[in-house]
Formats: structure tokens, C-alpha cells, sequence
């Protein structure tokens, strides 16, 4: 059944082709990645199937009786809108009840309203049997963090507005999704319940982002967006990967022998000037064909980083029992560590425990409540920070970089220009000149980051770097970080990133604790699974390094899963009684809230009592 079709969509931005008659269609529980170069039209062709932009030609066509949804990069909410008001802002009958109860809850608590409505809520809820709705509500907003309804939006963080508005789309459980960068600002633990929850659920789903492992995990088709057309790929990104570059050389193939028939036909051309009359326009018109294929040929070229690193003495840099809080919320508490050569760390945490406070402590942009930070004499940091450095939007691109150098050392010795090291940048000379206001949000990020690179740092400290980078990019960047001689601190949410580059983990774990794992973050993932399964037990090395798949459950485990069916079905038989109360009614209005409340602790529980007998019983079968 098809959701979605596009048919010859083109859209232009001056003399720049953005979109070249895009045709392609979304079937019922497809779930497609949009992927492409920074600037090649992604979050364009988004905005045009969400309808916020208008396409130059072609149509865009929905199913007429689907709910569609979109959550795009700067998500907008209305002046005065509180976090309740802006998740629950729909239509549906069922939000709206769901909504209604909820604030009523809220104001009987805070004495500010009676119980006299709430019975007939109940009931309007019942009949339209959404008890079960509200439970997978209150799974999400708790999943994504938000648990303060009356708090004004315009006062949350860019962060916590993302995931207020993701929360609006997902509780509405559209037929078709459509996410452009849905894991940014997100932490880990919140990324892998989205990855979750949106590859189990029967939707169709469209999502540009530069997360690989959840790209992997939640789409089934990859669709590139190359120079205005789209090109379609099943399977995973390796696949992708493989089948592109076989696409480039059968193309360049094409074009070679396009080349060669063009050097003969142009011979003709010349030799035979009379030959353009109406006998031979058939083969004039040939050559001119061929003229276009042999020049078609598409510079696919890529972010080349060579910048040269500062030399680095034998001090990098020593902590020395640091401390920081703000208030009575402890950020860093006696923390110390003396950095080494070469050192990779990753970063890791939820949000809000300190992970930022911690690097603008070592960078000497805070001052620390107790606590020594001596840095090396030869120490040069280089700090890509997750804020977008404040650009004159109407400087260009080339007076920007050359405000920082006009002559640039590359790691093999030699010296180029700024404009050529904005070329391997992916800056060619006619963007040079562009204001860098006209620019892309991943064009700005890759300046901001050659704005880091371009000074020869010996200390990198990255902070969220894949945000707003195409994949392309990001895989040159893990190249060169792969090589870079100095140190790397990495703060990222981004596991396929964290993995790749760093050697071992600073654990944010709240309190102002900070631990030193010696490991990736799938090291820990898979060491933190085994303490779950079996606390008790010592984490053996090999299993850190080659996690083993179990094929048959323990004795513990059999134990676990015939308690967890018992335990089901009195939960279930609890559950329906209470909801016999509510249908039966009553004058204590009191118990009926109480009622609702336990039925929605006891849906809480129902969902994850679920959800580990369903992993048990895959090991039993």
C-alpha cells in the first residue's frame, strides 16, 4: 500500500539545481534513510514532503487517509506554550481526554479545581478504551525525560525542546514519520530507546541522519541524494557503501567511452561542415548527446584533512583532584587524571551531569571551586564545541578563513594557500566567495571545524562533531582523527564514532563521579549487559572483547522466566479488576483517581515484565 509518491519534484535556488525531477515513492512500513553531502538538498526535499516549502514543479501525494507527522531541525512552538500544551497539541479526541485528565489530575493536587469532572473523563477514556494509550504516553515522555507538564517551552533548552516536539509526533503514532536528525541533542540511553521503538512500530518512516548504528537498526532502504537525483539501495549501510561505489565506476566507465566516441565524432563535425544539413542532423544530434554524457562527469570529491599538529612535549596535561558544582548540583567531585601522549577518550554521560563543564574546566573557560589543572608548555588546544561559533553572515567564506591564516602546513611538510586548503575542505573557489550566511548548517559546521583544524592543534577536544555532518565527511574525519599524533577527547553521542577512535571512557555517572573505563563504548554496553544478567558473576576479559551469543537459557534465566508469566498474569488480572471499578463508578473521588494512578504503575510494569519475557523467551525457543 503506498503512503507517499513524489512524482518529477524539481527545485532550484538561483542557477543551483537542488532537486532534478525527484520521483520516488513510500509504501506502508518502509523505513527509508535519506543520506547525501552537506548541501545536497536533504533537508529541502523534507521540508517540501512536510509541506513547509513549495516545490519549482511536480507533485507531492499523500494517501488520503493516513496521519502524517514531521519533525525537522528547528522545531517551533507557539508563544506561551507550556510542555503539556505543546506534547498533546492535536486533534485526536483521545490526546485531548488524555490531556484533560492529566492537567485536572495536576490542578486537584495543587487544590485548584474539584473532582466532579474527572468521573466523566474517566468514562469518555473507557469508551474510547485509550488507558492503554495513555500508559505508552507515559512511557515516552519518561523515556525522553519530560516530566515537568506546566513548565514554558520558550524557557527549556534547544535540547529539551527537541525532545518535547519529538514526543508531540511520537504519542500522535503516525501512519508515516518523517525525522530529519532525530538523535541530535538526544544522550545515548534516549537514542537506543528511540532506535527501539521506532523499528517496532508498523509505520512508515523517512530520516536523514548521521548515525550509522541507528540508521542500521531502524531503517531497511538507503536512498541517496546525489547532485539532485536519488538513487535507491536495500540493505544496510555497508551494502550502500558497496553498491555506490560500483554505481561511480560503471558511470565512469560510461563517460570514458562517451570520451572516446566524442574525440571521433568531433573529427567528423569538423572534417564535414556541410554534413549539417537535414541528412545528417540525426547523427549531429547523436554527437551532441554524446558531448553531454562525456562531460557529465561529477568531481565526487572528498574532505581531504592533512593540517599538520603542533609538536608535543613529554607533559600533556595533569588533573589533580578536581571539584566543581554549581549550587548543590555536584559536576566534578575529586576527580584526577594525568593525560599521555597519544591519549583517545571518549566521553560519556546523560545530559545535564557535567560532561561540557568538565572540558570548558580543562580549557581554563571556567575556573574551577577547588582543584589543580596544569597543562604541558607545548599543550595547543583545538576546541570544536557544540555551539555554532557566532559568524558574520555576510563575511565570506575565504575573508573568514584568512582572518586566521593566509598560509597553511600540511602533515607532510608543505605549505599551501588558505583557498587551496578551503578546496581539500570541500570549499571550491565559487563557494569561497559565497557569504557564509548563504551557507548550509553542515557547510557552517565544516567551517567551524577547519576554523579548529586550520591553527595545528596537538589537543583535540570535539564536542558533539557529528551533528550536521553528512556521513561522507564524517568518514574522512575518522580517518584523519584515526591518525592525528596528538591527544583526543571526544564528547559524543554518536557510537559508531566513539567506537571507531577511542581507546577508553570517562563515565559521567552523576554525583560529580567520574570513572575511567578501559574500553569502547560497545565494551561497556556489552559489560554492563552481562552485569545486568548476572551481577554476581566476575566480567571475564574475552567477553568484553567478543561478547558470545547465548543459545539456550540458564538455570537462573528458566527460574526468571516462569516467574515473570505468573507474575503477568496476576498483574493483568489486577489491572482488569481495577478497570471494573471504573467502569462501575463511584462517589469517593478520591479512590477513583487512586484507581487510575495504580492502573497506569501497573501498565508501566505490564510493559517491562513484557518486554523480558519476550528476550527470554527468544533464548528459550
Amino acid at each position: 500500500m503506498n503512503f507517499l509518491s513524489l512524482e518529477s519534484v524539481s527545485k532550484t535556488f538561483g542557477d543551483r539545481t537542488i532537486l532534478n525531477r525527484v520521483t520516488f515513492g513510500i509504501d506502508q512500513g518502509q523505513k527509508v534513510a535519506l543520506v547525501g553531502v552537506n548541501g545536497s538538498g536533504k533537508s529541502t526535499l523534507l521540508k517540501i514532503i512536510s509541506g513547509l516549502e513549495t516545490q519549482d514543479q511536480g507533485e507531492v501525494v499523500f494517501r488520503n487517509d493516513i496521519v502524517v507527522r514531521s519533525l525537522l531541525q528547528n522545531p517551533e512552538f507557539r508563544d506561551g506554550q507550556t510542555v503539556m500544551d505543546a506534547v498533546f497539541d492535536t486533534d485526536d479526541e483521545a490526546l485531548a481526554l488524555i490531556r484533560n485528565y492529566q492537567q485536572l489530575l495536576i490542578e486537584i493536587e495543587n487544590g485548584l479545581a474539584n473532582s466532579d469532572r474527572l468521573q466523566s473523563i474517566i468514562d469518555r477514556i473507557d469508551a474510547l478504551n485509550a488507558w492503554d494509550r495513555e500508559s505508552q504516553i507515559k512511557q515516552i515522555l519518561s523515556k525522553l525525560g519530560i516530566t515537568d507538564f506546566e513548565k514554558k517551552v520558550n524557557h527549556l533548552s534547544g535540547g529539551q525542546q527537541k525532545r518535547v516536539s519529538l514526543a508531540q509526533v511520537l504519542i500522535q503514532k503516525p501512519d508515516l514519520l518523517i525525522l530529519d536528525e532525530p538523535t541530535n541533542h538526544l544522550d545515548i540511553d534516549t537514542i537506543e530507546w528511540l532506535e527501539g521503538y521506532l523499528s517496532q512500530q508498523n509505520m512508515s518512516l523517512i530520516l536523514v541522519t548521521h548515525d550509522r548504528y541507528f540508521l542500521e537498526r531502524v531503517t531497511n532502504e538507503i536512498m541517496e541524494l546525489d547532485h539532485g537525483e536519488i538513487h535507491r539501495y536495500k540493505g544496510d549501510y555497508g551494502h550502500f557503501l558497496e553498491k555506490k561505489a560500483e554505481r561511480h565506476d560503471a558511470a565512469s566507465q560510461e563517460i570514458s567511452k562517451a570520451k572516446n566516441l566524442y574525440r571521433k565524432e568531433l573529427e567528423w563535425i569538423r572534417r564535414m561542415p556541410k554534413a549539417r544539413g537535414t541528412k545528417a542532423k540525426y547523427r549531429v544530434d547523436s554527437f551532441e548527446d554524446t558531448k553531454d554524457k562525456a562531460f557529465s562527469a561529477r568531481s565526487v570529491k572528498e574532505l581531504d584533512l592533512q593540517a599538520k599538529s603542533s609538536r608535543q612535549g613529554k607533559k600533556v596535561l595533569e588533573i589533580d583532584a578536581l571539584t566543581h558544582s554549581y549550587g548543590a548540583e555536584q559536576l566534578v567531585k575529586n576527580f584526577s587524571y594525568i593525560f599521555k601522549r597519544k591519549d583517545r577518550v571518549g566521553i560519556v554521560g546523560p545530559n545535564g551531569v557535567g560532561k561540557t563543564t568538565f572540558v570548558k574546566l580543562i580549557t581554563n573557560e571556567l575556573t574551577p571551586l577547588s582543584g589543580e589543572i596544569e597543562k604541558g608548555h607545548t599543550t595547543k588546544f583545538g576546541y570544536y564545541k557544540q555551539t555554532e561559533l557566532s559568524f558574520k553572515e555576510e563575511q565570506t567564506v575565504i575573508d573568514f578563513a584568512k582572518e586566521i591564516a593566509e598560509v597553511i602546513t600540511l602533515g607532510n611538510g608543505k605549505t599551501i594557500t588558505v583557498s587551496q586548503f578551503l578546496n581539500k575542505f570541500q570549499f571550491p573557489p565559487e563557494v569561497q566567495y559565497k557569504p557564509i550566511g548563504k551557507l548550509s548548517g553542515g557547510e557552517k559546521r565544516r567551517l567551524q571545524l577547519l576554523e579548529v583544524l586550520i591553527q595545528s592543534p596537538n589537543f583535540l577536544i570535539l564536542d558533539e562533531p557529528t551533528n550536521d555532518l553528512d556521513l561522507i565527511t564524517l568518514n574522512t574525519l575518522e580517518n584523519y582523527l584515526e591518525e592525528f599524533d596528538g591527544c583526543l577527547m571526544l564528547v559524543s553521542h554518536d557510537r559508531y564514532f566513539m567506537d571507531k577512535l577511542v581507546d577508553h571512557l570517562f563515565l559521567f555517572e552523576g554525583d560529580g563521579i567520574i570513572s575511567d573505563f578501559p574500553g569502547n563504548y560497545t565494551d561497556f554496553r556489552n559489560r554492563k549487559s552481562v552485569e545486568v544478567s548476572s551481577p554476581k558473576e566476575p566480567v571475564k576479559k574475552e567477553q568484553l572483547k567478543e561478547p558470545k551469543e547465548k543459545k539456550k537459557l540458564s538455570f537462573k534465566e528458566k527460574q526468571e522466566f516462569e516467574q515473570l508469566e505468573s507474575e503477568i498474569a496476576q498483574l493483568e488480572t489486577k489491572k482488569a479488576e481495577l478497570v471494573d471499578r471504573l467502569n462501575q463508578g463511584s462517589d469517593d473521588h478520591e479512590a477513583l483517581s487512586n484507581w487510575s494512578r495504580e492502573i497506569e504503575s501497573i501498565a508501566e510494569s505490564l510493559d517491562e515484565k513484557e518486554m523480558r519475557w519476550l528476550e527470554l523467551s527468544e533464548l528459550a525457543n
